[in-house]
């Protein structure tokens, strides 16, 4: 079996044939998904697809681009339910930070406090973190420490291979290695898969998008998580029966509810 760790099967992409959706991907042997929340607005969403379907659960969170939306009352509800086992996506996104000085600088305070504020609530409910990080990797491995993140752990999600953050493989946090391994001009991912520790390596999609090859361009789902494992068994040099039950057996020690699976 092979657990798709992060796919936003709550996306409307999704909506005209999810059942088909996952029916393909169970029969590619991808038997558990987990759905990130990122937008507290389509939480009620994803909560309902994870109680329509059994292998599928759900995580509660604000991305950095929507701060504005952070509502923590909101969020512990949904952290209080069974199938709801993470808190995130959530973490810093420095991409598209406005080009004025001073609105740089209050957004990038404002992610770092909204941050902050998702690692201390992961801590409080005791499940582990989904962390976005994109052109942050200083920022973002400074609070994780500073907040004690290794207290839950948890998963640096399209992990973007960035050296520095390999560091937090010793706190309980874990890759997250999606499509980008698969493609073409990917050189820096294939280059620092090794140097991650066997033990923190997982497999996600973030379908509907990054898509694998051979189907970049089209809409990702996460039957297309055996592209990405394919990809893995070949620059570890292991077996992809090997490599599907590394990537699961992580899945499982990192969030206990897919163990039932």
């Amino acid at each position: 079996m092979i657990v798709d760790t992060h796919c936003h099967l709550d996306d409307p992409r999704f909506d005209e044939d999810l059942a088909e959706v996952i029916g393909r991907a169970k029969e590619k042997g991808v038997g558990a998904f987990l759905i990130p929340g990122a937008d507290p607005e389509t939480l009620p969403k994803a909560q309902a697809i994870a109680h329509a379907y059994p292998e599928v659960f759900y995580a509660a969170g604000v991305h950095p681009y929507d701060l504005e939306k952070y509502d923590e009352a909101l969020l512990m509800e949904h952290l209080k339910d069974p199938k709801c086992i993470a808190v995130g996506e959530c973490g810093l996104d420095y991409y598209r930070l406005p080009e004025d000085e001073a609105e740089a600088h209050e957004t990038v305070a404002m992610q770092k406090r909204i941050f902050g504020l998702q690692i201390e609530l992961a801590k409080r409910v005791k499940k582990p973190l989904i962390v976005h990080i994109r052109d942050a990797g200083t920022d973002a491995m400074e609070l994780l420490l500073e907040h004690d993140a290794g207290r839950v752990g948890g998963v640096l999600h399209c992990y973007n291979a960035d050296e520095q953050l390999l560091k937090l493989a010793e706190y309980g946090f874990y890759y997250g290695i999606g499509g980008v391994i698969t493609f073409k001009n990917a050189k820096k991912l294939p280059h620092v898969l090794p140097k991650i520790p066997r033990e923190r390596i997982v497999a996600e999609t973030d379908a509907p998008y990054l898509t694998p090859h051979p189907f970049r361009g089209k809409r990702n789902e996460p039957a297309y998580t055996v592209y990405v494992v394919e990809k893995i068994a070949d620059i570890l040099s292991m077996p992809y029966d090997e490599a599907a039950a590394l990537t699961t057996q992580n899945a499982k020690r990192l969030f206990k509810p897919f163990s039932t699976f």
